[in-house]
Formats: structure tokens, sequence, C-alpha cells
């Protein structure tokens, strides 16, 4: 008879050993969109509504090109990783594979994209 405590049974039974470096990656994503959402807001706020060449010189400027790539890019993968999520736990087998799979090649297609009409647009 092996005396063991509860602890000691379940240990490497568990986790995949990437929890705290995943909750890691959402808490900073989150503290950098919990800053960039309100100044994106405001900034793009600034350059919509004007003619087509107002618009492109307001985002030929640095400032205005670079909080709307890093709201592009952070908010895009903050969504990647949450869809993710819940299709981990409400899909299984292969369509679980196959979502998540779609859904990474979806949002790194619209980020490439979204910086491709920025630096056209910007440039």
């Amino acid at each position: 008879m092996r005396y063991l405590t509860d602890r000691k049974r379940a240990q490497g039974l568990g986790a995949g050993k990437s929890g705290t470096q995943t909750h890691w990656h959402t808490m900073v994503r989150a503290m950098i969109l919990t800053v960039l959402v309100p100044v994106f807001i405001f900034t793009f706020g600034a350059g919509i509504g004007g003619t087509y060449e107002e618009v492109l010189a307001y985002f030929s400027r640095p400032f205005p090109a670079i909080v709307t790539g890093l709201m592009l890019v952070v908010g895009l993968l903050q969504l990647m990783y949450e869809v993710q999520e819940a299709i981990e736990d409400y899909v299984h087998g292969v369509m679980e594979k196959v979502s998540i799979a779609a859904v990474y090649a979806l949002g790194y297609t619209l980020m490439g994209a979204g910086l491709f009409a920025l630096v056209k647009l910007s440039l």
C-alpha cells in the first residue's frame, strides 16, 4: 500500500504545463488593449470624416499609422486566442483541429491584408 497525498497522486496528470504562460500572454494583451482601444478610438475618429486627400494625409503621419497597426495586430491576436478557447470548449475531434486552423488562417490573413492596406495608405 502506497501512502501518497492527493496532490502527489494527481501530479503530472492534468494541465499541459503551459497554462501559466498562456494566462500571462492573455493578461499582457488585455493590458495593452486597455490602453490601446481608447487611444485608437480617438486617433481613428479624428482621421475619418474628411475628404480622401485629408484622410490620406492624416494616416501618412506616423502616430495614427502606428496606433492603427498595433490595434490591428493585438486585437486580432486576442480575438484568435479567444475564438480558439471557445472552439476547444465546444468542438471536439477532427473538426476542432480544422476549426482552429481555419481561425488562425483567417486571422493572419486579415492581419496581413490590414497591414498591407495601412502601408499602402500611409506611403
